[in-house]
C-alpha cells in the first residue's frame, strides 16, 4: 500500500502542470500516511529545474552506490533526470525494505521484477505504475492463486460460532501481535495457509477487511473454546476433530 501510494505520487510529480518535479530532500521522514495515501510533508526542497547540459557526458545521475548515464536533449536538458532521481530514491528508501517481505509467494517474482527494474532504472514512472497496478489486480482478484486440490474439504465448518479471541501462536506477516491474523482471498486460501502451518488447527474468516477489500482470517492452534456468533463460521481440521464430539 505504501509503495503503490508513493508511485502514484511520483507519477503525479512527473506529469504535474508545473513540469517534472524532483524532491531534493527525499527521505522517509518527509512523508506521512493520510487516510491510506502517502503525502509529502515538506515541499520546500522541491524543484522543477532540470540539469542543463551540452552533451550526454554532462548528464550522469550519481548516487552513493550507483551512477546512471542519461541523454542530453536537443533543448539542452538532461532527459527525465527529475523523474529518475525520484524513482531511484523510492527504490532505495522504500522498495528495498517493503516489497520483498509480505506478498503471497506467487506474487513475489513480480515484485522482484519491479525491484530490479527500478533499481537499474530500466523502468520509468509510467512502467512502474503499470507494474504495480497489475500486481494489485492479481492480488485483489485472487488470480494469483495457482490451481490446487480443494483443501477446504478437509475442514468441518461450524456456522454460528467462533473461537475465543486471545493470545495464540505468531506468524508473519500478522496484522495482530497477539496471534496469526492474515489477509486471504477466500476460505479456500485460508485452508491452504492453515495446512502449511503445523500449529494451526482451526481458523475463522473475520468481518474485518484490508485496504484492498480482502478479509482477514484468524488462525488458531485449538478449536475447543467456541462461543456463539451468528455472523461467524469456524473451520476445524477434520484430523483435529477426529475422536472429539462437536
Amino acid at each position: 500500500q505504501i509503495c503503490l501510494s508513493l508511485v502514484k505520487l511520483l507519477f503525479y510529480l512527473a506529469h504535474s502542470p508545473l513540469g517534472s518535479i524532483v524532491l531534493l530532500d527525499f527521505q522517509p521522514r518527509q512523508f506521512v500516511m493520510v487516510d491510506g495515501n502517502l503525502k509529502v510533508t515538506d515541499m520546500d526542497d522541491a524543484s522543477t529545474e532540470e540539469l542543463s547540459c551540452k552533451e550526454d557526458n554532462d548528464c550522469t545521475l550519481d548516487f552513493p552506490t550507483k551512477s546512471f548515464p542519461l541523454k542530453c536533449s536537443v533543448a539542452g536538458k538532461c532527459e527525465g533526470i527529475n523523474e529518475k532521481k525520484n524513482l531511484f530514491n523510492a527504490y532505495r528508501y522504500f522498495f528495498t525494505y517493503l516489497l520483498p517481505h509480505s506478498a503471497p509467494p506467487a506474487l513475489q517474482p513480480l515484485l522482484s521484477d519491479i525491484l530490479n527494474a527500478t533499481g537499474d532504472l530500466r523502468y520509468g514512472i509510467n512502467e512502474t505504475l503499470r507494474a504495480f497496478e497489475k500486481v494489485l489486480h492479481l492480488y485483489k482478484s485472487g488470480l494469483y492463486l495457482q490451481k490446487r486440490p480443494l483443501l477446504l474439504q478437509d475442514y468441518i465448518s461450524l456456522k454460528g460460532f467462533r473461537t475465543v479471541e486471545g493470545e495464540d501462536y505468531k506468524c508473519w506477516p500478522s496484522y495482530s501481535h497477539l496471534g496469526c491474523l492474515l489477509s486471504v482471498h477466500s476460505a479456500e486460501e485460508a485452508a491452504a495457509i492453515c495446512n502449511s502451518q503445523s500449529q494451526c488447527q482451526s481458523f475463522i474468516v473475520t468481518q474485518q477487511r484490508t485496504w484492498t477489500g480482502r478479509p482477514l482470517a484468524s488462525f488458531q492452534s485449538s478449536w475447543t473454546d467456541l462461543i456463539p456468533d451468528t455472523n461467524a463460521v469456524v473451520y476445524i481440521k477434520r484430523s483435529a476433530s477426529s475422536g472429539e464430539r462437536l
